[in-house]
């Protein structure tokens, strides 16, 4: 069922989504101070391309952005997050578009603040658990 979901999503939305993304990745790798944003909008495009199955969680290694980073990140993040809550009230209103909505309106939520978190395979996630109780 997940990867009917993921062909659904990406000829629905994914494709444009990470074309999206990738855009976003080719203006901010441009400027040598952009080049981590690009990496995470590369890493959002791939999940936009096949997100059932998937998700973001917290990164126990991963950095959070400083003021400067999170005022630099506002505009391609806002930006995006707009499309994706414009995208999801539009898959909102068939039937068959809810679970596409609810991926979109999840995705915009990451939009705005992605660094410090990383996309896991669902199936991973108790391995993970696992591995985080143990270690703290």
């Amino acid at each position: 069922m997940e990867t009917v979901g993921n062909l659904l999503w990406l000829v629905m939305c994914g494709v444009w989504f990470a074309l999206g993304w990738l855009f976003w990745a080719l203006i901010l790798a441009a400027t040598f101070v952009g080049l981590p944003f690009a990496r995470q909008c590369v890493e959002l495009a791939r999940f936009s391309l096949w997100p059932f199955g998937r998700t973001i969680v917290a990164d126990p290694t991963g950095t959070q952005l400083g003021t400067v980073g999170a005022i630099l990140w506002t505009i391609p993040g806002a930006l995006m997050a707009i499309v994706h809550v414009l995208a999801g009230a539009l898959l909102y209103i068939t039937v068959i578009g809810i679970p596409f909505g609810t991926q979109s309106m999840e995705m915009a939520g990451v939009a705005l603040r992605p660094f410090g978190k990383m996309v896991v395979r669902t199936n991973d996630l108790a391995s993970l658990d696992t591995e985080v109780a143990s270690d703290g």
